[in-house]
């Protein structure tokens, strides 16, 4: 009897674990699109065939696609954002004087007809049969003809004509550096539907979240055009202009007014192809799988910078490979175009005419997109500080891996950034919606520079190598799965024991801070008394360092008790060997914290609360005690 009930605790127990882990679910899709180009009109016309599978519990009477395009009009959203909030996108307005005072004008007030950018649908049909469409601004709204059921399929079909309009953000034509064509956002692309819900946002700034699935695309367009893009083209030998194999010469006939470029794009979620008559191309095979491609302007100012960046790029992308895990597609291309810098499927758009350094940084940024938005994939509209944030870590360390000087902390820009936020007093929680921040500057300081710290502050919290070995998983065991923050949070957990819930609720749910103090250091019989205060909201492990007036250092590590975890001695990973006292933990209700050391006050030189400096107090000034 007992061994019968053991073996139902077991079965019970793997189907347990079965059915959590096969509780994951997420919607697929498969797109054919054929699409010509009017270059002379900057109009397009398409056809769009998707294949919407069903994972869901849900029965779906309706889905909806994002016509990102219609917000390039006078009347739209993004206009009203661009006139009401009080520091608008510089790329975004006209600096105009009235009445004496500087006055900024929203750029898409002004579009006339031929400029604005739309994209219109007809002929929408689900299986063949008509289905009814409502255009809501940058949403179509589709009542199903057919209620589509869970675990089933079914073919939804349309015809598309779209406006290329004139480049005011990340897509249009003629961009300032006279690109043609930066066609990102471009096409019909239906909403995300996940655990949550649907995630039909109307495109107002940003950002992006998509349906994983395949591309099979056909771009139609006169033949002098150079494409680079998302996916793989599919017949280079046809086309030529650098992508032909090895050996194969491609002259096209005299006559030759369009050729059709095909690509396929297999498991991204978004497709996206820059075009210019005047583009070079140079590719670069790595020795580690992945062809790099550069296409930008043949204009003799910026043609050594490009050139120069690309054995770099190679460097980079080598680096964050080894870092986070391997780029798991066989092309990544680098892109002149957009407004400055932005990621996408297997490319990137930039602008290429600045500085080397500039050009590098870009570049540095952009593609490590590839491993968190478009390979993790996290909701960039809810969670954009797990995206930016995170990239900016990356591209923090791959800039400093490559610098002929190295930094001690090359985060440090990004604490800055934070500190700087907080002064103004107009920081929000990181769980604002990307869309609804007060201020621009408040966006990208939330988003990039204090999810960059909420990463390095990690590895302050577990230790560098947990945190590295915490980006791995995290990569491995998520990629192409949407993480959401508690996803990351849990994987941490998982590798280094500490319990870090209290972390991502008070750093990225709130916006309480970390402000320690030594409030005292005393003499008491032949030892020294030490005070160390909690002001800030935040709690947290401290290390702390004793300088003697001999040139000795002793350090002490204060566990918090509500992670129940003790980090390993930071010092031995950098080869110095300093004597460390773990002391009792502190709890979060005490805000004082006493302890005693066996050394007169006299000996001592100074004392620091975190020497590392990753610890993101916002008075650094009062971190420290020191004998003058």
């Amino acid at each position: 009897m007992k061994k019968i009930l053991l073996l139902s605790i077991i079965f019970l127990s793997l189907e347990n674990t079965f059915a959590q882990s096969n509780s994951y679910w997420q919607q697929h899709v498969d797109y054919k699109m054929d699409v010509v180009m009017d270059v002379k009109n900057y109009q397009y016309r398409g056809k769009q065939e998707l294949v919407y599978t069903n994972n869901s519990q849900d029965t779906l009477k309706r889905v909806f696609y994002h016509l990102y395009y219609n917000a390039f009009q006078p009347g739209s959203e993004m206009n009203a954002r661009l006139q009401n909030i009080a520091d608008p996108d510089a790329r975004m307005v006209n600096k105009i004087t009235a009445d004496g005072k500087t006055v900024k004008e929203s750029r898409i007030s002004k579009l006339k007809p031929n400029e604005i950018g739309f994209l219109k649908i007809t002929n929408f049909k689900q299986d063949g049969v008509i289905a009814s469409v409502k255009e809501v601004g940058t949403i179509l709204e589709v009542t199903l003809a057919k209620p589509l059921l869970p675990n089933s399929k079914t073919k939804l079909t349309l015809d598309f004509d779209g406006q290329v309009p004139v480049h005011i953000r990340r897509a249009g034509r003629n961009n300032s550096e006279g690109v043609e064509f930066s066609m990102a956002q471009w096409y019909p692309k239906i909403a995300e539907f996940d655990f949550e819900g649907w995630h039909a946002d109307p495109y107002i700034a940003r950002e992006f979240h998509g349906v994983w699935g395949n591309f099979d695309v056909n771009i139609n367009i006169d033949a002098a055009y150079v494409l680079g893009g998302s996916g793989y083209l599919q017949n280079p030998d046809e086309i030529g202009h650098g992508y032909q194999n090895a050996g194969v010469i491609v002259k096209h006939p005299k006559n030759t007014k369009t050729l059709t470029w095909h690509f396929v794009a297999p498991n991204v979620h978004d497709f996206t192809w820059a075009a210019d008559k005047n583009y070079l191309h140079d590719v670069v095979k790595t020795d580690f799988g992945t062809t790099l491609h550069f296409l930008y302007k043949n204009n003799p100012a910026i043609l050594e910078n490009w050139k120069k960046a690309q054995q770099e790029t190679v460097r980079l992308m080598q680096f964050y490979n080894k870092t986070v895990g391997k780029y798991p597609y066989d092309q990544y291309s680098v892109i002149q175009g957009g407004d400055g810098g932005m990621e996408y499927a297997m490319c990137t758009l930039i602008l290429g005419e600045g500085t080397y350094d500039g050009l590098i940084g870009v570049i540095a940024h952009e593609m490590a997109h590839s491993w968190f938005q478009h390979v993790l994939a996290t909701n960039e509209s809810k969670h954009s500080w797990m995206d930016e944030g995170f990239t900016s870590y990356l591209e923090d360390l791959g800039l400093n891996e490559i610098a002929e000087k190295k930094s001690e902390n090359p985060h440090e820009g990004s604490y800055d950034s934070y500190y700087y936020l907080v002064k103004t007093g107009k920081e929000q929680p990181q769980t604002t919606h990307s869309d609804r921040y007060d201020f621009n500057q408040t966006y990208s300081i939330s988003a990039y520079s204090k999810g960059d710290v909420f990463l390095a502050q990690l590895g302050y919290l577990i230790g560098k190598e947990n945190l590295m070995k915490t980006l791995k998983k995290y990569y491995q065991d998520f990629k192409f799965k949407h993480p959401t923050p508690n996803d990351f949070k849990r994987t941490a957990e998982r590798v280094s024991g500490a319990n870090l819930d209290w972390y991502l609720t008070d750093w990225t749910q709130t916006t309480n801070t970390i402000d320690y103090v030594i409030k005292t250091v005393l003499e008491k019989e032949s030892q020294t008394a030490i005070t160390v205060e909690r002001i800030g909201r935040i709690p947290m492990p401290i290390d702390l360092l004793v300088e003697y007036t001999d040139g000795t250092k002793e350090s002490f590590y204060i566990p918090l008790r509500m992670m129940s975890f003790e980090k390993e001695n930071p010092s031995r990973s950098v080869g110095t060997d300093i004597k460390r006292t773990v002391l009792g933990d502190w709890t979060w209700a005490n805000p004082v914290y006493d302890f005693v050391i066996s050394r007169n006050k006299a000996d001592i030189k100074k004392i620091t609360i975190d020497p590392s400096g990753l610890m993101a107090d916002v008075k650094k000034e009062n971190n420290v005690f020191e004998v003058k």
